[in-house]
């Protein structure tokens, strides 16, 4: 019974810390290019509707833990760019075109082979360290809710200590389940809500060159740089190896149908997928696909209870949401590290990737993930890395987290190339790079 329902329970933290943790810069995105409180709250909706039936289907598809998410780099353009003209309805309406456009771009993008082939050609230390990076500011909220927060974050994190001793898979819900009494018990405002059923809107998008080269052409950018590649990197490292085409055109076509609505993007997600695809959502790899489509189950309930859930949330400082999100990736940082660092060919080029996608620039709206790697890659060149022909990131994964499962102890001194596929086997064969996409999850 806990191995069934390990991979649904960590499909609920990462839906709900995948909305809890940046809905409202969706929201203040919408606002900011002239939606009113109802249309953005519209955008919300869809985009969530989007997400789950987009991550249910592929995941059901593919037997693959591909978390589906909106921009959240893309909604945080948005907001720099605003509204600057008098009539918002009339810029409301031009970004409703720029998004449309911006999906064309995905579906585009997912027909060329090009973008499968740069993706093929990351080296599985880079990767680690980008997905390191990545994690770690993440992975830093339960520190630093301690100390900002200290009455509402201790239990938190008291709790997932004491059920990780003594049960180690129960450790990520039971921290959330402490959570959502906190903020009950805290925010007695917190269970109100406006309107448990939102209303859809529609507008009609109009097209204009500037809105085409301000927002779409940015938003498609800042999302493939900072969403697509990380979250495909992600997956590779714990030896998924899914086409980018699907992905591509499928979230593609989803964000020109929400456009009207007010949704500005979906994408493969980068923290979501790292915590469906983890070995803390199930020690067999073939049954992570479970975490992804019960997120997506989530994300619909979500959004059509977005009245309540944005109440409940928003009562809340962030901090605390990010709190259980970084509790449940620290084995997965863990693992992450060691893969980064288990090859001293490659661990200087990796350090550098690591420590810029840490840094969290986002130099032109794009989001660290992309700088880090594009550091890595290139002082491996100047390194002469390039020559040595080191496997590629398709090819390995990192070791089995010893969170895992209690049999998993030897997991640590494994190879961090290993990918495990059952508990029981903690150095198994690392993915081979020839494998064909589903061999890791067969159909």
């Amino acid at each position: 019974m806990g191995r069934v329902l390990q991979p649904i329970l960590a499909g609920v933290v990462l839906a709900i810390v995948g909305f809890a943790s940046s809905f409202a810069v969706v929201l203040a995105g919408l606002r900011a290019v002239g939606a009113d409180q109802a249309q953005a709250a519209s955008g919300l909706l869809v985009l969530c509707l989007a997400m789950g039936l987009l991550g249910i289907g592929l995941g059901l598809r593919y037997r693959m833990p591909m978390s589906v998410a909106w921009s959240t780099p893309g909604a945080a353009l948005l907001v720099s760019v605003g509204a600057d003209g008098a009539d918002h309805r009339a810029d409301y309406r031009t970004a409703l075109g720029a998004f449309a456009v911006t999906g064309l771009l995905f579906v585009l993008a997912g027909l060329s082979d090009r973008f499968s082939r740069l993706l093929h050609a990351i080296p599985a230390p880079l990767a680690g360290a980008m997905l390191a990076g990545v994690l770690l500011p993440l992975c830093l909220a339960p520190v630093q809710a301690v100390v900002r927060f200290p009455g509402p974050a201790i239990p938190i994190v008291v709790a997932w200590a004491v059920l990780f001793r003594f049960a180690r898979r129960w450790a990520v819900p039971g921290a959330l389940l402490v959570a959502v009494a906190v903020i009950l018990l805290t925010q007695p405002r917190a269970g109100n809500a406006g309107g448990l059923w939102p209303a859809v809107t529609v507008e009609a998008p109009s097209f204009s060159v500037g809105a085409l080269v301000g927002i779409a052409i940015p938003l498609f950018i800042v999302t493939m740089a900072s969403q697509n590649v990380a979250g495909m990197s992600m997956l590779a490292t714990y030896g998924y190896h899914p086409s980018l085409r699907p992905i591509l055109t499928t979230t593609g076509l989803a964000t020109m149908a929400v456009a009207p609505f007010g949704g500005h993007a979906v994408n493969l997600a980068a923290i979501t997928t790292a915590l469906a695809a983890g070995p803390d959502a199930h020690p067999d790899r073939d049954r992570r696909w479970i975490a992804s489509v019960t997120g997506g189950v989530v994300y619909i309930v979500l959004g059509l209870s977005i009245g309540l859930t944005v109440s409940l949330i928003a009562a809340s400082p962030p901090l605390l949401i990010e709190t259980v999100a970084g509790l449940a990736l620290l084995a997965t940082l863990g693992s992450a590290v060691q893969a980064a660092v288990a090859d001293a060919r490659e661990r200087d080029a990796a350090v550098v990737t690591f420590v810029v996608t840490a840094s969290g620039i986002a130099p032109f709206g794009i989001g660290a993930a992309f700088w880090g790697l594009a550091a890595g890659l290139a002082f491996r060149a100047l390194l002469g890395g390039w020559r040595r022909g080191s496997t590629p990131a398709q090819a390995s994964a990192p070791a089995a987290s010893p969170t895992a499962s209690a049999s998993a102890a030897s997991a640590p001194t494994a190879s961090a190339s290993a990918a495990p596929d059952s508990p029981e086997s903690p150095s198994a064969a690392p993915a081979s790079a020839g494998a064909a996409p589903g061999a890791s999850a067969p159909q």
